[in-house]
């Protein structure tokens, strides 16, 4: 398992685009992917699950992978956030 907190750096947060990048990446992998925020957690192959977190800008989120290629979902979810989505600001 792999678990690191991550912060949302793009201007608009986890908006419903950014969600919908985030659960297409999660989706091309084998492994559990969850995102806590607080006391919620959210399956990240779930648009619904993703957008009910309510993380603007600032947020400090616990992505958390299990699975068995959980290092490249770890690290390919990781890059999606540290890119702002491909949002550019």
């Amino acid at each position: 398992m792999r678990e690191e907190n991550i912060q949302i750096i793009n201007k608009l947060g986890l908006h419903a685009r950014a969600a919908a990048k985030l659960v297409e990446a999660a989706k091309a992998f084998e492994s559990r992917i969850e995102l806590a925020k607080g006391n919620q957690r959210a399956d990240a192959k779930r648009i619904m699950n993703v957008l009910m977190l309510e993380a603007p800008v600032g947020s400090e989120l616990n992505l958390i992978v299990e699975g068995g290629d959980e290092d490249a979902a770890f690290e390919a979810v990781k890059a999606l956030f540290a890119d702002r989505f491909g949002e550019g600001e």
